[in-house]
């Protein structure tokens, strides 16, 4: 690292003024886009390094990569679908839009705004993305930024979009499209026990269910209801989507899973519980939730070190098994570091082509993306003793997943009467 770049990192100097601090912050902006993009020229080289090293080895052609995108969200601490996407954005920089590139390494151009460019494009073809990269970011002769270093992220876009639909319009009414095939509805925690609930729609429905909402809203003011029209939607849409409104008394089975230790289910203690999805919740609140009548809410029981020892259902079935077990004990959530995707595959941590046994210890919930990238050339993975993962990268490099319980507070001393409940429950799950 140079010597200018040393001494923006070490910080303003005491007694600064005001101007020289914000061109301090102006010049450390600059640093911060060079990195990106000298960051996302690493990633393509990592890449072309592990597609020759593959292929040395007799990788099918088909798998050539695998992997890649993994180690760069290790590397980054950032989520595998990040990883993936930052992958993807730095090959179209590096092989595609030059002059985008060209204003990154200069530090006049962030990888958010290159992010917006390459997204707008990537339904025409690699000739016309070059020609809006030469129109938009290409500097004139004498050296001048071009108008898109000054432009706002939505006049970025629009620019972008204008140019695209001018150029080719047959493929932006195409991806248009087929942008239906990605409708999707996404969960993700808010402060204070609540959630945010998204839907990605096609227009025409996401304006019509809002509609819908709205108009329900409006009659219930209407009628003297006290509820503002934000609780009133809300209210509306839950009751619309669960059935809690439904007629002839049919109602869908709608299930919970909380994780609690007995004593805070029986009030000697205010322990957090914990809620499958969401995350640790008060434990007055999680006591209340279990006397929900329109939820079936599953308890699930830990031992002194937090590990979950037992289940039981007020929907009155067994557990459905080991699988459900570990997705359980995982939290729903990806056992990778910085993935926060949902579990979709249970894994074995050391393969149990390689002697690994299928048991709770050697299991662990992954989703989609990070099963495939486990399964690359020289990826290796073991459990630790304190139930942690280890994976070590092709490269050597090694990353520790810490045990699900580790980030819950330290549970009370386990009560006699605690004991006994644990044994009766898992005697019960045995013989289930």
């Amino acid at each position: 690292m140079n010597e200018i770049v040393d001494q923006l990192l070490a910080g303003p100097p005491v007694g600064a003024s005001e101007g020289e601090l914000v061109d301090w912050i102006s010049r450390l902006e600059e640093v911060k886009c060079v990195a990106e993009a000298v960051q996302a020229e690493a990633a393509v080289r990592l890449e072309d390094a592990v597609r020759t090293r593959q292929a040395e080895a007799g990788v099918p052609a088909r798998k050539l990569g695998e992997g890649v995108a993994s180690q760069v969200a290790l590397a980054r601490r950032i989520s595998p679908a990040k990883g993936a996407s930052a992958l993807g954005l730095a090959k179209v920089l590096v092989a595609e839009m030059p002059h985008t590139f060209a204003l990154m390494k200069a530090g006049l151009f962030s990888q958010w705004q290159a992010t917006i460019l390459a997204r707008e494009t990537a339904c025409l073809s690699v000739e016309d993305r070059r020609v809006i990269d030469y129109q938009l970011c290409a500097l004139d002769p004498g050296g001048e930024p071009p108008a898109v270093v000054s432009m706002g992220l939505k006049q970025l876009e629009n620019a972008a979009k204008k140019l695209a639909i001018t150029l080719d319009q047959e493929s932006v009414v195409a991806r248009a499209a087929s942008a239906e095939k990605d409708r999707r509805v996404s969960v993700r925690p808010a402060p204070d026990t609540m959630t945010w609930l998204g839907a990605l729609l096609p227009v025409k429905d996401g304006v019509a269910v809002y509609a819908a909402l709205d108009q329900a809203a409006k009659a219930a003011q209407a009628a003297g209801d006290e509820r503002t029209r934000g609780q009133v939607m809300a209210d509306t849409l839950i009751d619309r989507v669960t059935g809690r409104a439904g007629t002839e008394g049919v109602k869908p089975r709608i299930e919970v899973k909380i994780v609690m230790t007995a004593d805070t289910l029986t009030n000697d203690s205010n322990q957090p519980a914990m809620i499958e999805g969401y995350g640790p919740v008060p434990a007055g609140w999680a006591r209340e939730a279990l006397n929900d009548a329109e939820v079936f809410v599953r308890r699930l029981f830990t031992d002194p070190a937090g590990q979950l020892v037992a289940m039981e259902s007020r929907a009155r079935r067994a557990p459905d098994g080991l699988a459900e077990f570990i997705a359980t004990r995982d939290g729903g959530i990806c056992r990778t570091n910085g993935c926060d995707a949902p579990i979709r595959n249970v894994d074995h941590v050391e393969r149990h082509a390689d002697g690994g046994a299928t048991s709770a210890e050697n299991l662990q919930g992954l989703c989609e993306r990070c099963n495939q990238a486990k399964e690359a050339l020289g990826w290796q993975a073991r459990p630790g003793p304190d139930g942690s993962i280890i994976t070590i990268t092709p490269t050597g490099h090694t990353y520790t997943s810490p045990p699900p319980e580790a980030w819950q507070p330290e549970p009370p001393p386990l009560s006699t009467a605690e004991f006994v409940l644990r044994d009766v429950l898992l005697d019960h799950d045995l013989a289930a």
